[in-house]
């Protein structure tokens, strides 16, 4: 049923409007929906409008929707009063955030385990506030609370939420991460029918802008802390600031499956161990576990084949064993795989000592790795041609020479202290040019396969220059281990939601909130009224919801009164919710 409007042209050219309840009711002969006139409420000139806003009020009250019978009502007191617009904020990101988050069931695992802890504080909705501040406006929790929340966004639930809500929250999230993780990680492999038989894994470090390391240990909620924030190996030229290592665990299409926080001074190899215990137990089927060279070692391939475990892992080609001496100079033919790429599988050992490496090879790549070797030889042997005979030995200019990263590997001194090209050393690079080396147990997964599968390793990398560009992971503004734990877990549940998002939709997640920003809850007066309600979804941005599975925004959040004592309201401030 819908109320509509016909027109009619007198003789004189004078039309006349008219009012009609009706319905599209479908047509078999002419084979379209025709439209049904259910009643006639007469000429528009003589009708009076307020009849026709009562009905509309008193139908809203009957089914319930007590907020737009007050709109209605509002309205109808309005008359023709002018309007006056208040505010606006964007609203669909946000929206679709929301909706993933309860799809996942995020919401009700957390509530479940507020309820079993009588915990009455409002963690999930704090919780939920910093991943979508995570998402959208990546800054500190003071800026979350004290900005984004009251000025930037429209969040009705966040209204009560005060700061040491959002601490509270992050120490409630690290207390109950694990048994959280995992009811996530089964509804999302549900949900979003991932494919397990892959698990990737990577690390990376994040250094703190402080000058000295953690020392003293600290417990809490009966838990004990070790010191966190440790000098070590780091992978962002940041020698000089302590810092953390992070594990991520992924699967085949970049969704978070778990993370691990470990002291900064920890090793790769030293991970895995703690990573394939506590995985154990998640029902991963017939997983492989992939990672870079920087998790191969023999250790690790013990702990990886326990229990029949499979593993894909790089291998080091410059280490001067069995890859160096064996696997790269041994013959034979590589076959093609799709995209520029060339395998030729090498088996050394027997028996116990079987081993089995794929050499793989990319035609493309090795020629561009050759000729910016060709470049860098050229200008070294520019560099060297200035040099006047005796500018050897300890100088300035060639200490940087032998120093630099990118000419020292090619360089060698005589006995006098000159220096020379290092002609072998070249000839030696150009053996690895355009290929790598894995090892795997599964000998169920074809050259081919363990190729493409290793490959795949990049969606982690894909996963940490998110976390670190797009979710701002660090700066980390906190001190304690439990919270710089929960800061990490926060950061990788906006990870998860935005990858949802992104598989969904097929696009990137800063085009998707492009999008869904052109949906905003606007603030505007009528009369006594103080109306917040949804704007019209533009017809391109529909298909993006559909894809999303998020559904259509509420038009309409409250009505509320403008009574000039009452003062302007934030988007969490005096909030009438429908």
């Amino acid at each position: 049923m819908y109320l509509r409007t016909t027109k009619r042209r007198n003789a004189d050219g004078s039309e006349v409007r008219y009012y009609q309840l009706a319905e599209n009711v479908w047509d078999p002969k002419r084979r379209c929906a025709v439209a049904k006139v259910a009643y006639n409420f007469g000429r528009a000139d003589a009708l009076d409008g307020a009849v026709i806003r009562r009905l509309a009020k008193s139908i809203l009250r009957v089914v319930g929707d007590d907020t737009e019978a007050l709109l209605v009502d509002a309205q109808a007191e309005a008359g023709g009063s002018e309007i006056h617009l208040r505010d606006s904020w964007p609203y669909g990101a946000l929206f679709v955030l929301e909706q993933l988050w309860k799809e996942l069931d995020i919401a009700a695992t957390l509530s479940a385990a507020a309820r079993n802890k009588r915990i009455t504080q409002p963690f999930e909705r704090a919780l939920f506030a910093m991943v979508a501040n995570r998402a959208l406006s990546p800054y500190s929790k003071l800026y979350c609370w004290e900005q984004w929340l009251r000025e930037e966004v429209f969040l009705p639930s966040a209204t009560e939420l005060e700061l040491h809500h959002l601490y509270g929250a992050m120490d409630f999230l690290e207390t109950h991460k694990a048994e959280i993780e995992k009811a996530v990680y089964f509804k999302m492999a549900d949900l979003m029918n991932a494919d397990v038989d892959l698990i990737f894994y990577d690390t990376t470090s994040l250094h703190f802008e402080v000058d000295e390391e953690d020392e003293a240990e600290l417990s809490h909620d009966g838990r004990s802390y070790e010191p966190l924030r440790k000098r070590g190996h780091s992978k962002n030229g940041r020698f000089d600031a302590p810092q953390i290592v992070v594990g991520l665990a992924v699967t085949r299409d970049g969704l978070p499956v778990r993370l691990w926080v470990f002291s900064g001074e920890t090793n790769d190899v030293t991970t895995i161990e703690q990573v394939k215990t506590d995985l154990r137990g998640w029902k991963l089927g017939r997983c492989v576990f992939v990672g870079d060279a920087g998790m191969n070692s023999e250790k690790n391939r013990r702990t990886l084949g326990l229990g029949n475990g499979k593993y894909i892992l790089a291998s080091r080609m410059r280490a001067g064993d069995e890859v160096t001496a064996d696997v790269l100079p041994r013959a034979g033919r590589y076959h093609e795989v799709a995209g520029h790429l060339r395998v030729k599988e090498v088996i050394v050992g027997d028996g116990e000592r079987r081993q089995r490496y794929v050499v793989c090879h990319n035609p493309d790549e090795e020629k561009r790795q050759s000729e910016y070797r060709t470049k860098l030889v050229t200008q070294l042997e520019a560099e060297l041609a200035t040099m006047r005979p005796g500018d050897g030995g300890h100088t300035k200019r060639v200490c940087a020479l032998i120093a630099s990263a990118r000419y020292g590997r090619y360089l060698r001194q005589t006995k006098a202290g000159e220096l020379r090209l290092d002609r072998a050393a070249i000839t030696e690079a150009g053996r690895y040019d355009g290929k790598w080396v894995i090892t795997s147990n599964d000998d169920t997964l074809s050259a081919e396969d363990l190729a493409l599968g290793y490959k795949q390793l990049m969606r982690v990398e894909q996963c940490w220059r998110q976390l670190k560009s797009g979710l701002r992971m660090r700066p980390v503004f906190h001190w304690r281990p439990w919270r710089i734990q929960a800061h990490v877990s926060i950061s990788v549940l906006a990870l998860l939601l935005e990858r949802v998002a992104e598989i969904r939709a097929g696009d990137t997640w800063r085009n998707i909130v492009a999008q869904l920003d052109t949906i905003k809850v606007v603030e505007y007066e009528r009369g006594e009224a103080r109306i917040r309600q949804t704007t019209e979804v533009r017809r391109e941005v529909e298909p993006l919801l559909r894809k999303l599975g998020a559904g259509t925004p509420p038009k309409l959040h409250s009505v509320t009164s403008a009574a000039p004592n009452i003062e302007a309201a934030s988007p969490a401030a005096h909030t009438a919710r429908a």
